[in-house]
This record gives structure tokens, C-alpha cells and sequence, in this order.
């Protein structure tokens, strides 16, 4: 057995994080803070309390080059603004998660359930759907009677 196939076949398991842990990986930042809508910060800084309020997770990305802005109950989020991510629930079991950077803290607390919220988009869905079959079909009885009016 050469080296490589002995440390192939001897890598380890990519993690598995269930409610509580610490995620490094950007790609699994970006995943795991999609999924917000509504939340409520607070933003630590060197231990002290900068600023908190309740905003909308309006963008997620991994940019380098870009901010990481909140501003006007919006919030734009870059994972590459923060060396990690902590994730957690309170006593309550509601979930916490903690972007870490230095001695900068931004932890964001969901306001929204996204369960919740994807039934209601796919109640949107189908009432759309309704509205627009309802639509489609006045438009042909009104296409119908136009025909039976003019014909001679």
C-alpha cells in the first residue's frame, strides 16, 4: 500500500454539527446562515455591548472584498468577515449564532422559523396558482362570449 492510499483511505469524516458547535468552513457558513430571514443582533465588541436592534438577513455571501453591513434594519452578511461561526441554543432552546472575529462578536438570534416560513411560501405558491388558473380561465369564457357576439 503506497502512502497516498493509506491516507485516502485513513481521512477523517467530515464533521457533523447538530444544534450546538463551531463551523469554520465558509461554504457551511453560508448554508447555515441562508436559511435566516428575520432576526435580532447584537454586535460585542471587546466584550462590551456596540449595538443591537431586529433587521432582515437580506444577503449571504463569501466575498473577501466586500463589507459586511447592517444598516437600516438590513443586514448583508459576508462570511469571510468572520473567522467562525458558533452555533448554540439559550435555556429556552431557541438557537443562537455567533460570528466570530478577534474580539468582535455578531450574534444573530432568529426571529423566524423557517419551517414555519416555507409552508407559508408554499401556501403562496398554490394560492398564486389558484389565482392564476382563475384568471386563465375568464380570459377564455371572456375570449368565448367575444366569439359567440360576433359570429354571424
Amino acid at each position: 500500500m503506497s502512502h497516498d492510499q493509506f491516507s485516502r483511505s485513513e481521512r477523517l469524516p467530515a464533521p457533523c454539527i447538530i444544534d450546538t458547535g463551531t463551523v469554520v468552513n465558509k461554504q457551511d457558513m453560508l448554508r447555515l446562515l441562508a436559511d435566516l430571514s428575520r432576526v435580532r443582533y447584537s454586535h460585542m465588541q471587546d466584550g462590551v455591548l456596540a449595538s443591537e436592534g431586529e433587521g432582515h438577513v437580506l444577503e449571504v455571501f463569501a466575498d473577501p472584498q466586500r463589507s459586511t453591513l447592517i444598516a437600516n434594519h438590513a443586514l448583508y452578511l459576508n462570511v469571510h468577515s468572520f473567522d467562525y461561526l458558533e452555533l448554540g441554543k439559550s435555556l429556552e432552546q431557541e438557537p443562537w449564532f455567533n460570528l466570530i472575529q478577534d474580539d468582535r462578536q455578531l450574534r444573530l438570534i432568529p426571529l423566524s422559523n423557517p419551517m414555519i416560513e416555507q409552508n407559508h411560501h408554499r401556501l403562496n405558491v398554490a394560492a398564486l396558482e389558484a389565482v392564476v388558473a382563475e384568471v386563465l380561465s375568464a380570459n377564455w369564457d371572456v375570449q368565448i362570449d367575444d366569439e359567440e357576439h360576433f359570429s354571424f
